[in-house]
């Protein structure tokens, strides 16, 4: 069984665009010529991809199958280019990045900057999802690494731990919780909160928080990030569950008071997840080593709550 690159990217193109027309436009060719190629994919493999419809094309189980294996052997491929691209223009390469909220938000930019100051013929795509996204999306080769928060239970993921973090509820000063040092997450609901956006891994979390109290969570604003959040608690629109990481550097400016949440699951372990660490391209593995040595972190042990 032989296979051509150029047909395994073009049925990535079409199995992302749901069409064989935006599969052909993305790869500067012809619709006609386009189905032809599918079509003889799938007699190669004896197999059929594409569910076909007057609004375009799914992938069938056989389909979804070759996107995960076409999307991991065309990332290779640029991983193998980018090594030895290397060799003669310096350190080059692209990696693609799955990560939560907290990530996104707070600590990432600082090892980011750090990391490609000293690299700058390296690219980075970091991306925003929840944390079954991020699993999936390094499964099946959409991402080179992901950045997750808590457990991490699918096989055939290699995880490295670098750093812990714990959630704490923020209150502004003055709150009826505001002279407690503790509390359980069960009390703050109780009161009205300030949230991130449905999208962000911490919202998800935390509505799987309330699901297993038989509770709603008593939302009265929604917003795109945490430093807004930390200004509406501390503007007394309501409290919030937030990473202490970020919220111990918002108290240093904000009328704000962090009180330890009692649950056992306000204790998480971040970690990267990979398909392979040995198979990432080599900006990767200095990526990762970059993440897990980075001096930023701070266990929250030392994270006094107030």
């Amino acid at each position: 069984m032989h296979f051509d690159l150029p047909d395994l990217r073009l049925f990535v193109h079409v199995a992302e665009a749901h069409s064989m027309t935006g599969g052909a436009q993305r790869a500067h060719l012809s619709t006609a010529s386009t189905s032809t190629r599918m079509k003889a994919l799938e007699g190669q493999l004896g197999s059929r991809l594409f569910y076909r419809s007057s609004q375009g094309v799914e992938t069938t189980p056989a389909g979804e199958r070759l996107l995960r294996h076409a999307r991991t052997i065309l990332r290779q491929v640029e991983h193998v280019k980018t090594d030895f691209s290397g060799y003669a223009e310096g350190a080059a390469g692209h990696l693609r990045i799955f990560a939560n909220t907290t990530a996104v938000s707070d600590f990432m930019p600082d090892v980011l900057a750090q990391f490609l100051a000293s690299r700058p013929g390296i690219t980075i795509d970091l991306q925003e999802r929840l944390t079954h996204d991020i699993i999936r999306g390094v499964l099946d080769g959409a991402a080179d690494m992901g950045i997750v928060a808590g457990d991490v239970t699918s096989q055939g993921l290699q995880c490295v731990p670098f750093s812990r973090d714990r959630l704490v509820l923020v209150v502004p000063q003055g709150h009826d919780l505001a002279a407690r040092h503790q509390v359980a997450f069960h009390e703050s609901l109780n009161y009205r909160h300030v949230g991130l956006h449905d999208g962000s891994t911490l919202m998800q979390f935390l509505k799987e928080q309330v699901q297993g109290l038989g509770q709603p969570l008593p939302l009265r604003i929604q917003v795109l990030g945490f430093e807004s959040a930390c200004r509406m608690i501390e503007a007394g629109v309501g409290i919030g569950i937030l990473p202490a990481s970020c919220a111990q550097r918002y108290r240093q400016t904000m009328d704000i008071r962090l009180i330890a949440l009692q649950d056992t699951w306000a204790h998480r372990e971040r970690s990267i997840v990979v398909r392979e660490v040995d198979a990432l391209p080599s900006c990767g593995q200095q990526l990762l080593d970059t993440i897990v040595n980075y001096p930023g972190f701070v266990e929250p042990g030392q994270l006094k709550a107030e």
